[in-house]
């Protein structure tokens, strides 16, 4: 059976490189979006809508299945802020858009360690949502959740990962989601989560064959 043809509906370096791990055990072939598409609006309340919003968007442009994820950062002092604006948490307060990601990540984490400054509760979680659809009017999209519990650290730690992983403390192990290796951070993160029941559902609605998964060069 050949693999499934799917885009993934992501711009993110880091994230690729995490579902190309987490999903290495299905017969998958990832075909990416056109860099000069314009991204979708994500306009909407949750990480669900949200993600639905682009993974329709993904799969109208690429003519193919598509697989998206809308995930971030709720801290419970905040209100659940920066929720489903954790990616331009920042843009409000530094006046437009950094210059690269890395400069984005950057300014969200220094403006959230502002925003909790002298304040005792720290307790924060990370969601992620996935969405799979056949096509873009796809009436049964798939959809995944995952959760990872912990606290907003004192100030940055590690240089793995990306976004807050370096804010996120791990009280158990004592450490960042930025400290830990990708195999360890992929055995329990939020995003591992969601796609470990992403693969059970592809595999029992679409039938998606357990095979060693396929990149595209």
């Amino acid at each position: 059976m050949d693999p499934l043809q799917i885009v993934l509906a992501t711009g993110n370096p880091g994230k690729r490189a995490e579902f190309a791990s987490l999903f290495a055990g299905l017969s998958l072939h990832w075909l990416h979006p056109d860099p000069a598409l314009p991204a979708p609006e994500e306009p909407h309340p949750t990480f669900v809508e949200n993600a639905l919003a682009k993974a329709r968007h993904a799969s109208r442009h690429g003519g193919r299945p598509a697989l998206a994820d809308d995930s971030g950062l709720c801290v419970h002092a905040l209100g659940g802020a920066p929720g489903v604006r954790s990616a331009r948490f920042a843009l409000g307060a530094s006046g437009g858009p950094a210059a690269t990601r890395d400069a984005q990540d950057a300014a969200n984490n220094r403006l959230l360690l502002q925003r909790l400054q002298g304040l005792g509760e720290r307790r924060a979680h990370f969601v992620c949502v996935l969405v799979a659809v056949r096509d873009p009017e796809d009436p049964e999209p798939l959809v995944a959740h995952g959760w990872l519990h912990g606290e907003v650290a004192q100030e940055p730690a590690g240089q793995a990962g990306f976004g807050y992983d370096p804010l996120f403390l791990l009280p158990r192990q004592g450490r960042t989601l930025a400290q830990l290796d990708a195999q360890a951070k992929n055995r329990f993160s939020h995003r591992a989560r969601a796609c470990s029941q992403m693969v059970q559902l592809l595999q029992a609605f679409w039938g998606v064959a357990p095979q060693a998964n396929r990149t595209q060069g």
